[in-house]
């Protein structure tokens, strides 16, 4: 399982978690970005539920005020050995 999350987060915390996310296993990726969401994240887990405990570790960072998750949808773009 696939998805991307973005992340909106309070003023001048980015770089510091971006640095703690980078921790998390799951998280393949990870950039800071301009416009409506600070952080972009790309995230794998070998199980649906997997997805769902990354979202609620991030979710509990200090700083994260918002998040927004897009699964991938395979046979779309997406290949499932990804």
């Amino acid at each position: 399982m696939q998805a991307y999350i973005l992340l909106n987060c309070d003023s001048g915390t980015e770089i510091s978690l971006i640095s703690e996310l980078k921790d998390i296993p799951e998280v393949s990726e990870i950039n800071g970005v301009w416009g409506k969401y600070d952080i972009f994240l790309k995230v794998s887990s070998s199980e649906p539920e997997g997805i769902d405990r990354v979202v609620a570790t991030i979710r509990a960072k200090r700083g994260i005020k918002q998040s927004y998750t897009m699964h991938v949808l395979y046979g779309q773009g997406g290949s499932i050995d990804e």
